[in-house]
């Protein structure tokens, strides 16, 4: 058993604790590669903690790839091929960062961890499919997408997110940036388009950029606001309510109950639904789409397999209303299949054999102990508690707000101190978040485990915390 010294006045946490004296004694190669460590439950008790303590502590560990994290079986010490890097400790200087530098930190929202994308599967995958139908790859895929595919992604719809979907209603295509700009073509650019305010800059240039005329819609604590949109006149609206983007706002059942009344109220109403990361909810049960409430087929929904697996993947899709599917077949069939026939086909079989869950189950505990070690991390360093933490619960970043500090002042200094951060007012049709509610924005996924550490360091120096 492991008799580990803890301290509970010191200013580090006892995961941490507990986190350091474990690597040190691997890195030192007093415990042994391929040694079991204890249980968390017998850690624990003998070291009278909490067993979440030290679950945190081995998540950690196992997230830096000191510990092999086997199921039902336990952690056991990974054999370091080279000595882990210095990390920079709190003593020694930072230098001085240059805007023709790029910092070393940067909490950008379009990065995820594709060093831990599945490769060895991948490629299984891809020689089992070239040697079973090397010649029908070659062959011209269905406009919507491959059929069996589409079969895939209609199951998981159903068994993870509540919609129920038939195959024939999917269309899938390279990202949902070109399916969005499909679906200006089949509403028609007459109608008025509404998107939330702030929200993602590149939907309203999308829409725009189809010939739409767009209204921003602002936001309160429960999501977009439907009167606002009423009196806006527009008749489709882009909304993210599981997961609203940058704000994290999760839109209660009884605000999407309005939304969907609104879209019922008059003929050709619409709602755009991107779900674009709610696979990754931390805490209670996974929010259902807002296309699984809808009785009368108002909800075109939209999701791609960009933050489950990589950004350059380029396979979106999106699901159609019956009556909207009638006209896209109709009049927009004649378009070929934007995503090549051998990319769906190893996509299908990633999704029939399970791999898919498994890769998301493990890319939710890992992008849960980096959230849980910088909230842990923001806590330690923010001892006045001048820090408001907002949307951790669900996706990949979060919203933080200082205390008497402008939104200009935290990019800056952030960046001075070689950490980048995003102001929220970049996400304003008007340029400029509401006077006392401006704050930055934290994606998290892209930033590697054992750099958050310093990182949040950094910004506590810079913001002065």
């Amino acid at each position: 058993m492991l008799t580990i010294p803890l301290d509970g006045r010191a200013a580090s946490p006892l995961y941490e604790q507990i986190y350091q004296y474990i690597r040190r004694e691997i890195e030192s190669g007093r415990l042994s590669a391929g040694k079991k460590l204890p249980s968390k439950r017998a850690l624990s008790a003998h070291l009278k903690v909490s067993q979440s303590t030290v679950e945190t502590a081995y998540g950690q560990l196992a997230a830096e790839g000191y510990l092999l994290a086997r199921p039902r079986s336990g952690y056991y010490v990974q054999r370091l091929e080279a000595p882990p890097p210095v990390l920079r400790t709190e003593s020694s200087p930072l230098p001085e960062a240059s805007a023709a530098q790029t910092p070393p930190f940067d909490f950008s929202t379009s990065g995820v961890d594709t060093g831990r994308f599945p490769f060895s599967v991948w490629a299984k995958l891809t020689r089992e499919i070239l040697c079973e139908d090397a010649r029908g790859l070659l062959q011209s895929v269905h406009p919507q997408g491959d059929p069996a595919l589409r079969r895939e992604i209609a199951r998981y719809l159903r068994d993870y997110r509540g919609i129920l979907a038939s195959p024939d209603q999917i269309v899938v295509g390279a990202g949902s940036e070109y399916l969005l700009g499909l679906t200006v073509q089949l509403l028609g650019r007459a109608k008025g388009y509404a998107v939330e305010n702030p929200g993602y800059p590149k939907t309203r240039r999308i829409l725009e950029g189809n010939g739409a005329a767009v209204a921003p819609i602002g936001m309160d604590e429960n999501g977009l606001r439907v009167d606002r949109l009423r009196r806006s006149g527009a008749e489709v609206v882009h909304v993210t309510p599981s997961h609203h983007f940058p704000l994290g706002t999760v839109m209660p059942v009884s605000r999407r109950a309005e939304l969907l009344r609104w879209a019922l109220e008059e003929e050709g109403r619409y709602i755009l639904e991107d779900d674009y990361d709610s696979e990754f909810r931390f805490s209670g049960r996974p929010i259902p789409a807002l296309q699984g409430l809808d009785p009368a087929g108002r909800v075109i929904y939209f999701n791609t397999f960009a933050k489950t697996l990589a950004p350059s993947l380029r396979i979106g899709y999106m699901v159609l209303p019956a009556p909207l599917l009638a006209v896209y077949r109709r009049d927009f069939l004649f378009y070929s299949s934007t995503v090549p026939s051998f990319e769906q086909h190893v996509l299908r079989r990633f999704l029939q054999e399970g791999y898919f869950e498994r890769h998301l189950r493990r890319m939710r505990n890992q992008y849960k102990a980096r959230r849980d070690i910088l909230l842990a991390e923001f806590s330690r360093r923010d001892p006045g508690r001048k820090l408001q933490i907002q949307g951790a619960d669900t996706g990949l970043h979060l919203l933080v707000r200082v205390c008497r500090k402008e939104e200009d002042e935290l990019v800056s200094a952030a960046e001075a101190n070689g950490v980048r951060v995003y102001g929220l007012s970049a996400y304003y049709q008007e340029g400029a978040a509401p006077k006392g509610k401006g704050g930055v924005v934290l994606g998290y996924a892209g930033l590697p485990p054992e750099k958050i550490g310093e990182a949040v360091f950094r910004l506590a120096a810079a913001w002065e915390l």
